[in-house]
C-alpha cells in the first residue's frame, strides 16, 4: 500500500478574519482561500484572524481552518501585533511551510518568516502609504512594509495591472516577483428570499430603484463626504445609502455619521445576503474613491449588474468601464451633475466583467505560484 502524500501546511496572516468580516482584504480571502482548499487536497490551509472579529474558539469555513489570535485594539498597532503572533503560531504550531501575507504593513514580518525558514507570499492589495488615517510615522513604516515584502518574499501577488507596472518600475531588479492576479467579481451564493428582501429595505425606508448604494468602510480614502455633499446639492429625492462601518471609532466617522437624516442612510456593516439585496435594487452604485487596490465592491456592485459610478483613480479604471461611469476623482460638481443623469447611463457590461475578473481563475493561478515556491530550493 503506497503512502500517502504528507499535507502541506500554509499559513494566511494580515487580516481581520473570515467569514463576514468587513474590509476588502478579508473579503478577497473569504471568496480565494476555500476556492484553493477545493483545487488542493494536498494542501491545508489555515487562515489567522483577529479576535474579535472571529470567534475566540478554532473552526472551519469551507474546509478552511480558521484559527484566532489576539490582537492590540489599536488603529496603529492591531495589524502588527496580531501578526507577529501569527508568525510564531505558523511556524512553531502550524507547521507550515509556506506563509502567505497579505498587505504591506504585516509583510513587516516576512524578513522573521524567512529567519524562520519559512516559504514566504506577499499579496500586495494597495498602497497604504498613501492613506489618509496614517500619521507620519505609520507612512514610513508601511513604506518599510512594503520594501520588506519586495525583499524578503519569493513572490508578489498583486492585484492591479497598474499597481504591478508600478512596481516593476520601481523595483526593476525584483521585476520577476510581481505576479498580477486580480480580485474576481465575487459570486454571493445565498440571497434573501421576497419577503425577507422587502423587509430589509423597509427597515432602512428604501423603495426598489429610488435609492444610491455605496459600500465601504467609513475611512477618508473611501471618500464619502464627497458623495453625501453632491447628493445634497442635487435636490433629487433620491435616498443615499451608504452600508460599511469604521474599523475604528474617530473624528471622521463621527463626523459622517452626524449627516445621517432623511436623504443620508448608515446601514451599517451588512452581511453578504443582506448585500445582495441592496445591490440588487439600487438605481445606481457610487464608489468616490481617492485610493484603492482593485475595489471589491464596484465587482460585488457589478456583479448584480447595478449602473456603476466610480472616481477615475487609477485603480477604478482598471476596471475598465465606459468613459461616462467615471468622474474627476473629488470634484464635487462632476459628481453633482453625474448624480442627475438618468442612472440607466451608467450601465455595464457586468457579465463581462465577471468574465475577466474570476475567484476561480485567481485560485488556480495562486495554486500554481505555490506549486512553484514550495518545488524551489
Amino acid at each position: 500500500m503506497k503512502d500517502q502524500p504528507q499535507r502541506l501546511n500554509i499559513c494566511v496572516v494580515g487580516l481581520r478574519g473570515v467569514p463576514g468580516v468587513l474590509g476588502g482584504v478579508e473579503s478577497h480571502c473569504e471568496q480565494l482561500f476555500p476556492r484553493l482548499q477545493a483545487l488542493t487536497p494536498d494542501y491545508q490551509v489555515s487562515i489567522v484572524g483577529r479576535h474579535p472579529y472571529v470567534p475566540p474558539e478554532q473552526f472551519s469555513f469551507k474546509g478552511v481552518t480558521i484559527v484566532p489570535l489576539p490582537a492590540m485594539r489599536s488603529k496603529y498597532f492591531e495589524a502588527i501585533s496580531n501578526t507577529m503572533l501569527a508568525v510564531l503560531y505558523a511556524r512553531f504550531v502550524g507547521r507550515a511551510k509556506l506563509l502567505h501575507v497579505h498587505n504591506i504593513g504585516p509583510a513587516l514580518l516576512g524578513p522573521l518568516a524567512r529567519l524562520l525558514g519559512m516559504k514566504l507570499i506577499v499579496t500586495y492589495h494597495s498602497r497604504n502609504y498613501e492613506h489618509a488615517k496614517w500619521n507620519r510615522f505609520a507612512r514610513a513604516m508601511l513604506r518599510l512594509g512594503e520594501w520588506c515584502a519586495v525583499a524578503a518574499a519569493h513572490k508578489v501577488i498583486v492585484i492591479s495591472k497598474s499597481m504591478t507596472e508600478d512596481l516593476k518600475r520601481r523595483y526593476p531588479r525584483a521585476a520577476a516577483k510581481f505576479i498580477f492576479v486580480p480580485n474576481g467579481a465575487p459570486d454571493f451564493s445565498s440571497s434573501v428570499d421576497a419577503s425577507d428582501e422587502r423587509a430589509l429595505l423597509d427597515r432602512f425606508g428604501l423603495e426598489p430603484g429610488r435609492y444610491i448604494l455605496a459600500v465601504g468602510r467609513l475611512v477618508p480614502e473611501k471618500s464619502f463626504h464627497t458623495l453625501i455633499e453632491a447628493h445634497n446639492s442635487t435636490g433629487a429625492d433620491f435616498k443615499l445609502v451608504i452600508a460599511g462601518r469604521a474599523d475604528h471609532d474617530d473624528a471622521y466617522s463621527r463626523a459622517l455619521l452626524a449627516q445621517a437624516g432623511d436623504k443620508v442612510c448608515f446601514t451599517g456593516f451588512q452581511g453578504q445576503r443582506e448585500l445582495g439585496a441592496l445591490y440588487r435594487n439600487a438605481s445606481l452604485f457610487v464608489l468616490p474613491s481617492t485610493h484603492e487596490g482593485l475595489p471589491i465592491a464596484a465587482l460585488e456592485a457589478a456583479s448584480f449588474g447595478a449602473p456603476m459610478l466610480l472616481s477615475d483613480i487609477q485603480a477604478n479604471l482598471d476596471i475598465d468601464l465606459p468613459a461616462a461611469c467615471y468622474f474627476p476623482v473629488g470634484d464635487v460638481e462632476a459628481l453633482r451633475r453625474k448624480l442627475l443623469q438618468p442612472h440607466d447611463t451608467y450601465r455595464v457590461d457586468h457579465q463581462g466583467i465577471i468574465r475577466r475578473f474570476d475567484w476561480s481563475s485567481a485560485a488556480r493561478q495562486t495554486k500554481d505560484i505555490y506549486a512553484e515556491v514550495c518545488a524551489a530550493r
